[in-house]
C-alpha cells in the first residue's frame, strides 16, 4: 500500500510543479520568470533571482509563456494564445531568425508591437511646500497631478492625458501686513489618436488662472498632429504641431484673443531604475504677429524612494510676451516635492 502511494505521488508531482515563462537570448543565455509586457522594443520579465528586468527585443532569439497572452503585431493583428519558443533545446549563439510560435503560426519577434498591453490609468501626485518663521514669515504650498491611459488593441490605439497644478503663497512683513505672493493654477486635458505606429492626431484644452499676474483666465483649445519618435518603458519622445485659439481675460484691464500656431514636445528618459529626467515645452505664437506668444516649459528630475514614493526637483518657466497691464512677462518657479505614483 505504501509503495503504491509513493508511486502515485511521483506520478502526480510533475503536474504540480509550477512552470515559468522563458526568454532565450541570441548569445545562448536563458532566463525564466513571468513575462510582464512587451512595448517599445523592450521586454519586461519578473525573475525570482534578479527581480524585474527589462531587455531589448533585439537581443532575444525566442521566448515562451506558460499561459495565453494578448499579442499585437505591427500590422495591427491581435493574437490571444500561449506563446511557444522555436528554440526548445539549449543552443550556442545563433544567427537564425528570431521568432516565436503563436497558435501554430511562426511570428518574427521584430514584428511584435505589444504583449499584455496595460490599459490602466497611471500617473502621479506631487506636493511641495515651504514654511518660514522669524525674520522671514512666509507660507508656500503647491500640488500637481497627472494621469494617462494608453490603449493599444484591435479596437483602440489612443492615449488620454490629464494634468493640473496649484501654487499658493503668502508672506507677512515686519509691520504685520500679510500679502499673497502666489495664487495660480492650471488644468489640461488631451486626447491622442494614433493613425500609425508613429503618427497621431490630437485635441487639447488648457485653462490657466494667475491672480498675481492679473489673469482671470486663459483658454487655449487646439488641434494638430504629433509624431511619436520613441515610446519605450525607459525613453519617450514626441513632437507636435497644430493650431490653437487663445483667449485671455484680465482683472486689470479687458481681454484679448488670437489664433496661434502650437509647437510642442515631450521627452522623458530613465537614467536607471530609480532616476528619471523629463522636459516639456509648448510655444503658442500668434499667426498675425509671432512676437505675441505664450511659452510654457518645465524640466526636472525624479528619484524613487520606494516602489510608489519619489522625490522631484522641477523648474517651471512661463512667458507671456503681452501680459496683462501691470504684470511681468516672465514667471519662474523652482519646486522640490514629494510624490506618489500609481
Amino acid at each position: 500500500m505504501r509503495k503504491a502511494l509513493i508511486a502515485l505521488a511521483i506520478a502526480v508531482m510533475p503536474g504540480l510543479v509550477a512552470h515559468a515563462d522563458e526568454v532565450v537570448f541570441k548569445n545562448g543565455d536563458r532566463v525564466t520568470g513571468t513575462i510582464k509586457s512587451t512595448a517599445g522594443g523592450k521586454l519586461t520579465i519578473d525573475t525570482k533571482v534578479a527581480g524585474v528586468i527589462t531587455v531589448d527585443l533585439g537581443d532575444v532569439q525566442s521566448f515562451s509563456t506558460d499561459t495565453p497572452v494578448q499579442l499585437k503585431l505591427k500590422d495591427k493583428t491581435v493574437m490571444r494564445d500561449q506563446i511557444k519558443s522555436n528554440q526548445p533545446a539549449p543552443l550556442p549563439p545563433t544567427s537564425q531568425p528570431a521568432e516565436v510560435v503563436v497558435g501554430g503560426k511562426t511570428v518574427p519577434i521584430d514584428q511584435i508591437k505589444t504583449l499584455n498591453a496595460k490599459r490602466a490609468w497611471t500617473g502621479s501626485i506631487v506636493a511641495n511646500g515651504m514654511l518660514a518663521r522669524g525674520n522671514t514669515h512666509s507660507t508656500d504650498f503647491g500640488l500637481a497631478a497627472d494621469a494617462s491611459l494608453r490603449r493599444d488593441d484591435e479596437v483602440n490605439d489612443d492615449r488620454f492625458s490629464l494634468s493640473g497644478a496649484y501654487n499658493f503663497g503668502k508672506q507677512r512683513d515686519n509691520n504685520g501686513v500679510t500679502t499673497t505672493s502666489a495664487d495660480n493654477w492650471f488644468a489640461q486635458a488631451k486626447y491622442d489618436k494614433f493613425f500609425s505606429d508613429k503618427w497621431y492626431g490630437y485635441g487639447v484644452f488648457r485653462y490657466d488662472h494667475d491672480r498675481i499676474a492679473f489673469l482671470n483666465y486663459r483658454l487655449a483649445p487646439g488641434v494638430g498632429v504629433g509624431y511619436q519618435w520613441f515610446e519605450q518603458p525607459d525613453f519617450n519622445l514626441s513632437t507636435e504641431a497644430g493650431v490653437s485659439y487663445v483667449y485671455e481675460d484680465y482683472s486689470s484691464d479687458g481681454n484679448q484673443d488670437r489664433v496661434a500656431l502650437r509647437l510642442a514636445y515631450h521627452i522623458d528618459k530613465k537614467i536607471n531604475d530609480d532616476v528619471k529626467i523629463f522636459h516639456n515645452l509648448e510655444w503658442l505664437p500668434a499667426f498675425d504677429d509671432p512676437s505675441d506668444y505664450n511659452l510654457n516649459a518645465d524640466a526636472g528630475i525624479r528619484a524613487n524612494l520606494t516602489k510608489t514614493m519619489f522625490s522631484e526637483l522641477k523648474v517651471q518657466y512661463q512667458r507671456d510676451s503681452t501680459p496683462a497691464p501691470g504684470a511681468e512677462k516672465n514667471d519662474i518657479r523652482f519646486l522640490l516635492g514629494l510624490g506618489w505614483a500609481f
